[in-house]
């Protein structure tokens, strides 16, 4: 995305956007401006809707919220920051909660007034060439924030006008059945299938990421045949494929939008230490990496239970994680005033976990770090550009390789095994880059230890887990060693009320229905 396409549409007449009453509900100013003068090409309506990709408005999500919910509470990573998650322990006060609630909502509220904005436009004559797809693009969008929102709380508010809703003055909004969430996700999903086109620049949604998304909420409901056709749909287009740099996926910036990546929020490296790019970088990376370029905090780290997950020989296991014996010729950070340091990083980066760290060591709590998105410890210092937090790497929500293996879970289709051809085919695809041998046959446990694997520190596991439902979630979470090297720690807390996380306590202040229980959306 260009950046001055972002700053363009941000400051756009119409969408000026102001905060009313509820944190969660975004309206457009009332101040009386209008579009009459704006929006009237194809630039003017894509310069918006870029923002909708930016890092911006996803950054309060993507920024340790995803790794809080989608893997810290899913037992594949460890920290000693959110332990309310690794211990299940979460309060409606956690900041990661306020944080993604917030950002979902303000993303659904960039949406809900350009679709608005640009229905009107076309009813006043706008060109619906270039309106109808804009609007299509802004419901996929918004279809996708849904789909998180109801897998993360499960009920929850469905706002679609907020600008009626500020007028009104009435900011008491319910909460929604969760199966009317998804239903209205699905439906934003289908109009962006009819209305996206069929390919369009690297980077931008078309009708087959509409189609993928689908086939994955399909098969959250266990829609199975649904989930079939639209997995099916978007591997027959033969659009995307694997790529062979996995790891380059996600620390290359010269590999964003490549042939897997099928919606991504888009980032740039920028000349600003706070914020503006991707910033896993210093979250992620092991602690011997810091520069002058680069921070690298350690704040999440592969779990042990993670880490015996993969089977011996699979190569997702170094292209995703940092341990000892593991090796960067590349990287070769220096420090001031530090000898044993620099001379130990000569030749290249080695995470040793037998070195004391300030001689170059790696003592994470469980011996490991996470190399996905962690770009290294800066250009000077033979890595990826990257100044502090920031990173010019895109932080991918779906790849190809998901479809692959939602194509076989739907194939299987609940039954206890299944030695379909075009099952195996899709699931053997994704093992056969990992280096690993092909399975014969296959059940639900496999595919999901496979997308455990694939998808680790993407922030996908939890909803893998939940979606099994709380019997099995249950035995998933308990059989997990939660602890460091120092000592393994198993859950016994695990209640079904913990399958949603709790809506954040100052939301229900302002809003007392979302504190009651839901109510239909659909009459």
């Amino acid at each position: 995305m260009k950046r001055n396409f972002i700053y363009a549409a941000l400051l756009a007449p119409a969408l000026l956007l102001a905060g009313c009453k509820e944190s969660f509900i975004e309206r457009p100013s009332l101040s009386g401006t209008t579009t009459g003068n704006y929006y009237n090409n194809a630039d003017e309506v894509r310069a918006a809707t870029s923002t909708l990709y930016s890092g911006l408005p996803w950054r309060n999500y993507e920024s340790r919220a995803q790794d809080a919910i989608g893997d810290v509470l899913a037992g594949n990573m460890f920290t000693y920051t959110d332990t309310e998650y690794l211990n299940f322990t979460i309060s409606s006060a956690s900041e990661r909660i306020g944080a993604s609630w917030g950002a979902f909502y303000k993303i659904i509220g960039y949406a809900n007034v350009m679709i608005k904005t640009f229905e009107e436009k076309k009813a006043a004559g706008g060109g619906a060439a270039y309106l109808d797809p804009a609007i299509a693009e802004c419901r996929f969008i918004r279809g996708l924030v849904y789909f998180y929102i109801a897998r993360t709380w499960g009920a929850a508010p469905i706002i679609t006008d907020p600008g009626a809703t500020a007028l009104s003055g009435d900011f008491n909004i319910p909460r929604y059945f969760q199966k009317d969430v998804l239903r209205f996700a699905l439906e934003d999903l289908q109009a962006a299938e009819k209305g996206l086109p069929e390919s369009d620049v690297p980077g931008r949604v078309t009708k087959y990421a509409a189609k993928g998304l689908m086939a994955k909420l399909y098969l959250y409901q266990k829609d199975y045949a649904n989930a079939k056709t639209k997995a099916e749909e978007v591997i027959n287009a033969g659009k995307y494929t694997l790529v062979s740099d996995y790891n380059g996926m996600f620390t290359k910036a010269s590999m964003n939008n490549n042939a897997e990546s099928i919606f991504s929020i888009q980032h740039q490296f920028a000349q600003d230490p706070w914020g503006t790019g991707n910033i896993k970088n210093p979250d992620r990376g092991a602690g011997a990496l810091r520069t002058s370029e680069a921070d690298a905090w350690e704040m999440y780290v592969p779990s042990l239970d993670m880490l015996k997950e993969y089977e011996f020989g699979d190569l997702r296991r170094r292209w995703s994680v940092m341990e000892h014996g593991w090796t960067n010729p590349s990287w070769k950070p220096q420090r001031a005033n530090a000898p044993k340091y620099n001379a130990f990083m000569a030749n290249g980066f080695r995470y040793d976990t037998l070195q004391p760290v300030e001689e170059g060591g790696s003592l994470s709590p469980t011996r490991s770090n996470i190399l996905k998105y962690f770009a290294g410890p800066g250009k000077s210092f033979g890595g990826e550009p990257v100044l502090g937090q920031n990173s010019g790497n895109n932080v991918v929500l779906l790849r190809y390789a998901d479809i692959l293996l939602i194509y076989a879970e739907a194939i299987l289709a609940g039954q206890a095994s299944t030695s379909d051809a075009k099952a195996l085919d899709a699931l053997n695809q994704v093992r056969k880059r990992a280096g690993l041998n092909p399975k014969t046959s296959i059940t639900n446990d496999d595919i999901l230890h496979e997308r455990r694997v694939e998808f680790a520190f993407e922030g996908d596991y939890w909803y893998d887990i939940q979606r099994q439902g709380f019997a099995k979630a249950k035995a998933i979470i308990e059989k997990q060693n939660r602890g460091t090297v120092t000592g393994a720690v198993y859950l016994t807390n695990f209640t079904e009320d913990k399958m949603y996380l709790p809506i954040p306590a100052g939301e229900i202040v302002q809003a007392p229905a979302l504190g009651k229980d839901p109510v239909p959306y659909y009459k």
